[in-house]
């Protein structure tokens, strides 16, 4: 079993006053590009939000986030999904059929290619981390007078950008079928809107586009992300200044001419334009868009 189209994504959404992606080995700083000052995001990061929302919807994951050994977790799924061996297991898990997966245990050693696959996420603009200190809700020790402090990094607010792209040749080792590839989409949307803890209130998605090809395609638009470009309210280029002050979806306007360019070039592989819009976006080049792909395009808005 296997899906038969190429399918692209370009998924933007908004970080208010949280840590996008912290780096564990630097005191879970942001993580950020230090020679453009641009924020960044792993594509870890971006499967795990669509995982955790696979996870509420009670689909069957291999990655479940729990701290635990692969041993405990093969020997819990092999007894829940009732098979025998762990290729079985993982054959029955939605994020393995879909993200690939690397496999070593006992005599069992396997390794799949994921079927889909993102870049890293990057922010659109220039933004700066802030360390926040506070106080704790307890003393270190009995004997203290006072409470001990925290320390925690924040972004004020930045637009990060993702690319995804879903290869049909890799699902042929996978077993993943449409019914898989049609909950990424989803899964990015809902789980960004659900990522309701301390460290990552504030996380919205903005847009996301799917673009499915047509069954025999084996190209690509390649790097959306890179093809979307910031303004400013009045339509000008922000400078660095502006850049780093953006703190709300007013203070710039999204444009997707170079993407909407590039599409309308490969429309005759195209078989559908799926887009899911946030209202408080400000998007030019869409009508481009509309006017490239006309009914082969289906926009919701949320």
């Amino acid at each position: 079993m296997a899906f038969a189209k190429r399918r692209e994504y370009l998924f933007l959404y908004s970080v208010k006053d949280a840590n996008p992606n912290g780096d564990p080995l630097n005191a879970n700083h942001p993580r950020f590009d230090p020679e453009t000052g641009r924020i960044m995001v792993s594509d870890v990061r971006i499967k795990r939000t669509i995982r955790d929302q696979w996870l509420r919807e009670g689909l069957d994951v291999f990655v479940d986030g729990a701290p635990k050994t692969l041993n405990t977790r093969i020997n819990e799924l092999k007894s829940k999904l009732k098979v025998n061996t762990g290729k079985e297991a993982l054959q029955k898990c939605i994020d393995t059929r879909l993200f690939g997966v690397t496999f070593a245990l006992g005599n069992e050693a396997f390794s799949w290619t994921g079927p889909v696959q993102f870049k890293w996420g990057r922010s659109l603009h220039q933004a700066k981390a802030e360390l926040i200190q506070g106080t704790a809700a307890f003393a270190t020790t009995d004997q203290s007078e006072q409470r001990s402090f925290r320390n925690e990094y924040i972004v004020p607010f930045v637009l990060l950008g993702v690319y995804g792209i879903a290869n049909q040749y890799a699902s042929v080792e996978t077993g993943a079928i449409d019914e898989d590839v049609d909950k990424i989409a989803d899964g990015l949307w809902e789980g960004t809107i659900n990522l309701i803890t301390r460290s990552k209130v504030g996380h919205v998605p903005r847009l996301l586009m799917e673009i499915i090809y047509q069954e025999g395609f084996s190209g690509s638009a390649g790097s959306l992300d890179e093809k979307v470009d910031l303004q400013g309210p009045d339509g000008r280029t922000l400078n660095a200044d502006e850049e780093l002050t953006i703190r709300s979806p007013k203070d710039f306007i999204v444009d997707i001419s170079d993407v909407s360019k590039k599409l309308a070039g490969l429309k005759n592989y195209i078989e559908t334009v799926k887009i899911w819009l946030d209202n408080e976006l400000q998007l030019k080049g869409m009508d481009e868009l509309k006017t490239a792909f006309g009914q082969k395009l289906v926009e919701q808005m949320r």
